[in-house]
C-alpha cells in the first residue's frame, strides 16, 4: 500500500455538526473495506469522533451493528449526550432559538462558563459550531460582527435539515454509545474486543492547536504511535496529516495518501495519509 492514492468519493453528511478536517467523506472508502475484510457486523469505533460523520453513515446504511463515539473535550460530549438523551428537548430549543449574533453573544458565554450544564453547554456547542466560520468554535461569527460579510450568521443553520438529523440520530439510539476520556485510554480499553474496526482521527500534528479544544502535542503523537506500533493486530485504521514527522512515527506501517475537501477559511484540497494495522487489507 505504500505510496498508494485513495480516490474518496462525495458523500451526504449525517452529522449535525460542521468539523474542520472531519472524514464523513471517507465513507466509501470505508464500506470497501469492510466488504474486503469480511467484518460487516462489527463494532465501529471512533476514539476522536468529532462530528462523527463517518461512522454515523456506515450505521445508518446498515454497515456496522452499533457504533461508539468519544471525544475528550467536553462539549463535544455534552452535544451527544443532548441530543440522544434530551432529544425532545434539543429539538424544540433548536426551534426557538432566534439565530443572530445577540443570541451568538449569549450562547458564546454559556459555552466559556465552567459551571453551565450538560445540556446547555451541548446546545452552545452546536450552536457556535453552526454560526461560527468553519466550524470553528473559537472563531467570530459567519459575517462578522456587524454582518457586513457575503454570508450571515444563519447561513450554515438550516433548522428544518439540522433536526431532521437529530431526529434520525434518536433512531439509532440504542446503537450509539458515547464516552469523553482521551483516545489512547478508550483503546487501551476495547483493543482487544472481538469484531470490531477501529478509526483513529487524531488532531492534525500541524496547526492542530488553532483547530482544536484538546489539541495533541509531540508528546501526545508519540504516545499514540507508541501504542499502534505495539499493537498492530487489532483492525485500525489512521489518518493524519501527511507530514514528516508522522511519517517517521511509523517507519514500518503502511501507508496511502488521499485528498479530502475541508473548509477552514476557504475551501482547500487536503493531502493527507493512511496507515493501517497488520490483519486490514485495503480493497
Amino acid at each position: 500500500m505504500d505510496s498508494d492514492s485513495i480516490v474518496i468519493k462525495k458523500q451526504e453528511f449525517f452529522s449535525p455538526l460542521r468539523y474542520p478536517g472531519g472524514k464523513a467523506g471517507l465513507s466509501s472508502f470505508f464500506f470497501k473495506v469492510i466488504e474486503e475484510n469480511h467484518i460487516s457486523d462489527c463494532t465501529y469505533i471512533e476514539p476522536y469522533a468529532g462530528g462523527a460523520g463517518a461512522a454515523l453513515t456506515l450505521l445508518f446504511l446498515e454497515k456496522v451493528a452499533k457504533i461508539i463515539i468519544n471525544d475528550i473535550d467536553i462539549s463535544i460530549y455534552a452535544f451527544w449526550k443532548s441530543i440522544l438523551r434530551n432529544t425532545k428537548r434539543f429539538i424544540d430549543k433548536t426551534n426557538k432559538t432566534e439565530v443572530t449574533v445577540e443570541e451568538w453573544k449569549r450562547q458564546r458565554e454559556i459555552y466559556k462558563n465552567k459551571h453551565s450544564s450538560i445540556f446547555s453547554r451541548g446546545f452552545a456547542t452546536f450552536f457556535l459550531n453552526r454560526t461560527n466560520r468553519s466550524g470553528i468554535i473559537e472563531a467570530r461569527p459567519i459575517g462578522g460582527m456587524n454582518q457586513t460579510g457575503k454570508w450571515k450568521i444563519d447561513a450554515r443553520f438550516n433548522k428544518k435539515n439540522l433536526i431532521k438529523r437529530i431526529e434520525r440520530i434518536a433512531l439509532y439510539e440504542s446503537r450509539i454509545n458515547f464516552s469523553k476520556i482521551d483516545g489512547i485510554e478508550l483503546m487501551k480499553k476495547i483493543h482487544k474486543m472481538p469484531n470490531i474496526l477501529v478509526y483513529i482521527d487524531p488532531p492534525y500534528f500541524k496547526k492542530g492547536n488553532t483547530l482544536y479544544f484538546n489539541y495533541y502535542d509531540r508528546d501526545n503523537h508519540v504516545e499514540l504511535s507508541n501504542f499502534l506500533n505495539s499493537n498492530p493486530n487489532f483492525d485500525w485504521l489512521l489518518t493524519y496529516d501527511n507530514v514528516p514527522e508522522i511519517i517517521n512515527l511509523y517507519p514500518n506501517r503502511e501507508k496511502a495518501t488521499f485528498n479530502l475537501h475541508y473548509h477552514v477559511n476557504t475551501a482547500k484540497k487536503s493531502q493527507e495519509i493512511l496507515i493501517k494495522s497488520d490483519n486490514i487489507t485495503i480493497p
